[in-house]
């Protein structure tokens, strides 16, 4: 892999990290993070997807690509927060160059430039006091790092994984109700398991499909 494609997983990687307790807490009213899809391609972008708490399957999912720099800056968990804020407050129109479909969901293709993003709120700022102490940063990745997720179904997560060695990331579909301690500590070598192994041409973000439901 280039070092401009490493940076561009590890970024999409950390932005995943820092955004997954709105899988519990809203972003906002009534929308919560249902998923985070590691996009890849010529255009540096990661796809945030959108839902109600009790939402679960991707025809009731809102998908926003947003794009990991702009104004010469690299995007931030936090500037990704504000944006998503500003999206869902209020009535929006977007061309039909904007919108297309992903997975089953509505994709939005998102100009941050033209939008008037608030900064952080007090508890957005106090969060990040926090995570310096419960999760300090280290230099040390994770080996697969887990570039992305998104739900399928209520009990059916899938988790982008993504290898150093490889240059694509890998989906793994488990049942949250069936995670348990032994499977996630085997998940790491079952990658290379052909007898789990599986194509869905309806997801551009992996190279293939571990599925593991049944695992």
């Amino acid at each position: 892999m280039t070092s401009t494609h490493v940076d561009m997983v590890e970024q999409q990687a950390d932005i995943t990290r820092l955004l997954l307790h709105h899988v519990h807490a809203p972003v906002t009213g009534t929308h919560f993070i249902r998923g985070v899809l590691p996009a890849s391609g010529p255009s540096a972008v990661i796809r945030v997807v959108l839902g109600e708490a009790s939402a679960y399957t991707p025809d009731d999912f809102i998908a926003y690509e947003i794009p990991l720099q702009w104004d010469n800056e690299t995007v931030t968990a936090q500037d990704i927060t504000a944006i998503l804020r500003t999206l869902v407050t209020g009535t929006r129109i977007y061309s039909s160059d904007h919108i297309s479909q992903v997975m089953g969901m509505v994709l939005v293709r998102v100009d941050p430039s033209a939008l008037d993003t608030p900064g952080p709120t007090t508890n957005d700022r106090a969060l990040g006091i926090l995570r310096c102490f419960a999760q300090p940063y280290t230099d040390e990745k994770p080996n697969p790092l887990l570039r992305g997720f998104c739900f399928l179904k209520e009990d059916r997560l899938r988790l982008y994984l993504h290898a150093a060695e490889t240059r694509e990331a890998v989906a793994v579909d488990v049942r949250p109700s069936h995670a348990t301690t032994a499977l996630l500590a085997s998940l790491p070598s079952l990658l290379d398991e052909d007898q789990y192994r599986a194509d869905d041409d309806s997801d551009p973000h992996c190279a293939h499909v571990v599925n593991l439901i049944d695992w």
